[in-house]
């Protein structure tokens, strides 16, 4: 593995357990058993190599949301996303401080509007069990944005209360009890 893999390495370990704003260049570096400057010279700095190990985590999946034993839909969805937020809670943390400092920086604000377009299309998948080059448009614009819409919502509920946040079968009776409400279509 050479210091860039390394360095990757290093920077989705240090998401998971210290965060984004606490991991540092000499953590990075330690942690990766490289020089501190080799984190400049492949990333050009610690900003884009933690954004680029979180952006990476996220598209894997497994490690973000855990691996997908339980199958496919909105049921095994749910039970998988609820357990990553308690258990990765470090690293969704870190994520939402991703989101925040996008707003001030434009270029990664297009990466992580990238990142969601992805997660449309990707929350569609795991709803329908359709491979995603399949999925019509329309369905990753309403199916994959609107599961999208609801994690963003629960994973904030559940790294702020998780108490009082709702399980996974709360969840899921709650979108019934809104899709029974819905008017039909005219």
């Amino acid at each position: 593995m050479g210091n860039r893999e390394k360095l990757l390495e290093a920077a989705r370990e240090c998401l998971f357990t210290k965060g984004y704003e606490r991991t540092t260049v000499r953590d990075l570096a330690s942690a990766a058993g490289v020089s501190m400057a080799a984190i400049g010279y492949h990333f050009g700095s610690k900003e884009a190599l933690l954004n680029q190990a979180l952006f990476e985590a996220l598209d894997s999946g497994d490690q973000a949301f855990g691996p997908s034993s339980d199958g496919t839909g909105p049921d095994a969805l749910w039970h998988r996303l609820i357990e990553a937020f308690s258990t990765n809670k470090t690293f969704w943390i870190a994520n939402l401080e991703t989101v925040l400092r996008a707003q001030r920086d434009p270029e990664l604000r297009e990466q992580v509007a990238a990142g969601l377009r992805q997660g449309r299309s990707g929350m569609a998948r795991e709803i329908t069990g359709t491979a995603e080059a399949e999925l019509s448009e329309e369905t990753i614009r309403t199916l994959g944005s609107v599961q999208l819409a609801l994690v963003s919502g629960l994973m904030m509920q559940h790294l702020t209360d998780p108490e009082s946040a709702p399980t996974a079968e709360e969840v899921l009776a709650g979108l019934r009890a809104l899709a029974a409400a819905l008017p039909e279509e005219e």
